[in-house]
């Protein structure tokens, strides 16, 4: 099988530099899988799974809260704002996020800024699903 550079990196440390099979990321218009020699790409990311094939026997999962993908000269760099393992997350941590931000929803706040609300709700419920999975 041919394989690609991949390189997964947050601000505070690379969480993975391997070779890989694919990668499948929740892109800025939905999932995107991406192969060896895959066309140049660079997207934004919105809260997701991130699945990565090292081989047909291994796959790694992470939750993304958001982030860039780029790919290009058969190397791919996945730069997240946020990524967890699911064995990583904290589930009680990401139900109170969740309810913060369904309470957060339910304000007729004028100021509430919605668009932020939602995507903590994207990301808390991203998170638990994972956890869950």
């Amino acid at each position: 099988m041919n394989k690609f550079g991949l390189t997964i990196a947050t601000e505070e440390k690379t969480v993975l530099e391997t070779e890989a099979e694919s990668v499948v990321a929740p892109g800025a218009d939905g999932y995107l899988g991406i192969w060896a020699h895959h066309a140049p790409l660079l997207t934004s990311l919105k809260p997701g799974r991130v699945e990565v094939r090292l081989n047909r026997d291994t796959v790694m999962v992470f939750a993304v809260s958001g982030g860039f993908l780029e790919v290009a000269h058969n190397k791919a760099m996945l730069l997240a704002d946020a990524l967890e393992t699911p064995s990583e997350i904290d589930v009680r941590r990401a139900r109170e996020s969740l309810q913060r931000a369904l309470d957060r929803m339910k304000t007729r706040d004028p100021a509430l800024d919605k668009d932020r609300a939602q995507a903590a709700l994207a990301r808390a419920r991203n998170r638990i699903a994972l956890a869950e999975a």
